[in-house]
């Protein structure tokens, strides 16, 4: 018995298995907070709607959505499971929205900027052994992942946060219009991105804000290397 154990632990793929931890890991983080800022920002703005639901939280399983994070998986973008906002509690309903909107993006973007740091400042001690390279390249992915949410979320879109600052600025009975067909855009995001429409030239987006980021890692690696 024993030795059966042994010859499938021997067999067993622990890389593969890293490779999942590596994409789940970063996801949770990234949507978990995103969702969080969200929710936090609408409390501060006077409304407690996700407080009482309980999504000021950071207990990833209360904001997945399981498409989204297959997004996030396969694609480096996708969303999670939208935090309750009720806009009629904000002074300025529409102004208040936009701004809870743009919390989550605002979040991820600080989210890349803070671990492209991580990732400079960590290179030398942990490059060299495979922990320390597992760890940096946990680091990295989250850095891209975030950013992808980031940008993802800010296409004006339903119903993703660009589609609500986007919103935010029309008329008051086109706003309402537009936000009552809003469920119908998640049908609209697959078709975009499984079609490849939005897949390829998005991910080609992503690339090329990060390659103009990175700089920020290089900076922190000098500023303790010298």
């Amino acid at each position: 018995m024993n030795d059966t154990l042994q010859t499938i632990w021997n067999g067993f793929d622990f890389s593969y298995l890293l490779e999942i931890l590596l994409g789940v890991i970063p996801s949770l983080i990234c949507i978990t907070l995103h969702e969080l800022a969200h929710g936090y920002t609408a409390y501060r703005l006077g409304d407690d709607t996700a407080k009482n639901a309980g999504r000021l939280t950071l207990n990833p399983l209360k904001h997945l959505d399981p498409i989204g994070l297959l997004m996030m998986l396969v694609f480096r973008f996708g969303w999670a499971k939208p935090v309750p906002v009720n806009m009629r509690n904000f002074k300025n309903p529409k102004q208040g929205m936009a701004i809870t909107a743009l919390a989550g993006p605002a979040c991820n973007f600080l989210i890349t900027l803070v671990t492209l740091v991580l990732y400079g400042l960590l290179y030398k001690p942990l490059s060299g052994s495979e922990v320390g390279n597992t760890v940096l390249e946990l680091i990295m992915v989250t850095a891209y992942m975030s950013l992808g949410l980031c940008l993802f979320n800010l296409l004006p879109v339903p119903p993703l946060d660009g589609s609500k600052v986007l919103f935010s600025l029309l008329p008051d009975s086109a706003y309402v219009k537009l936000m009552q067909v809003e469920r119908y855009g998640s049908i609209l995001l697959l078709v975009l991105v499984w079609s490849g429409i939005l897949g390829k030239p998005f991910s080609n987006l992503i690339q090329t804000v990060f390659s103009h980021l990175f700089p920020i890692a290089e900076a922190a690696f000098r500023l303790v290397n010298g």
